[in-house]
C-alpha cells in the first residue's frame, strides 16, 4: 500500500528538479535509514522531494520517504531536517499506520452497533446522541492516540539523528521554529492530533541526555550542506 500510495503523489505532486535541493536531502536520509532495523526494512529508501510549499515530510511502510521543499525553509540546517526525518521514519518503525488503521476499523464498528441498537429500540434523538458519542470517541480516544504515536516517534526520530552523528539538541530548537511558523494558530492541544510545540519541546529536553549521550558515541560526523 506505500508503494503505491507513493507513486500516486508522485504524479499528483511537482517533484523537485533542483540538484542541490535533492543531493542535500539524500545526504541527510542516507544517515538516518543506516540505523533503521534490517527487521523493519531490508532495501534501499527511495526519496522524493517534492517542489512544494507546504512544510511537511513522510515515510512510508517499504522503504519511502517524502520531503516538501517548504520544509526545508523552517527546518534551519541538517540536524533540523533529520530530526523531522527520524520523526517520519519512527512512524514506520514502530508500525503506527497499521496500528491506526485497526483502530480506526474498531471504532466505526462500535460506531455502527451503538447506532443500530439506538434505531432498532426507536431511542428518541438518537442523531445527536450518535453525534455526542462521536465527538467523545474522537476527543476521548482518537486525538490521545493519535498524540501518543507523534510523541513515540519523537522519541524514535531523536534516537535515530542521534545514532547518525546529528546533533540531538537542534530537534528542540526544530520546534521553536514550527511554532514560530505556524504563528500560534493551534488548536488547543486536547482538540490536536499533535502534541503542541511546547509539549514536545519539554519530551525531548527530558530525553536529551540520553540522545546526546548516543551522538558521542556515533561513527559518523554528517556534513550535509545545501
Amino acid at each position: 500500500m506505500g508503494a503505491q500510495a507513493f507513486d500516486s503523489m508522485k504524479s499528483n505532486q511537482k517533484v523537485s528538479k533542483q540538484a542541490v535541493d535533492n543531493q542535500y536531502v539524500s545526504c541527510i536520509t542516507s544517515y538516518i535509514t543506516k540505523h533503521v532495523p534490517k527487521s523493519v526494512y531490508d532495501g534501499e529508501w527511495e526519496l522524493v522531494v517534492f517542489d512544494e510549499p507546504q512544510i511537511n515530510a513522510f515515510a512510508l511502510p517499504g522503504g519511502k520517504i517524502g520531503v516538501y521543499t517548504g520544509l526545508m525553509e523552517v527546518a534551519e540546517n541538517q540536524h533540523q531536517l533529520a530530526a523531522v526525518i527520524g520523526h517520519e521514519v519512527g512512524h514506520v518503525i514502530a508500525e503506527h499506520g497499521n496500528e491506526r488503521m485497526s483502530n480506526s476499523t474498531l471504532i466505526g464498528m462500535g460506531m455502527e452497533v451503538t447506532n443500530q441498537l439506538l434505531q432498532s429500540n426507536q431511542i428518541a434523538n438518537s442523531n445527536m446522541i450518535m453525534a455526542a458519542i462521536g465527538m467523545g470517541v474522537q476527543v476521548g480516544v482518537q486525538l490521545p492516540f493519535s498524540r501518543t504515536h507523534e510523541t513515540e516517534a519523537d522519541l524514535i526520530g531523536l534516537e535515530l539523528m542521534a545514532r547518525a552523528g546529528f546533533d540531538p539538541k537542534e530537534s528542540v530548537n526544530l520546534w521553536v521554529n514550527m511554532d514560530k511558523a505556524s504563528g500560534g494558530k493551534r488548536p488547543a492541544e486536547f482538540m490536536s492530533t499533535h502534541p503542541s510545540p511546547a509539549t514536545r519541546i519539554e519530551t525531548l529536553q527530558s530525553n536529551m541526555a540520553a540522545a546526546s549521550h548516543l551522538a558521542n558515541q556515533a561513527t559518523d560526523r554528517p556534513n550535509c550542506q545545501k
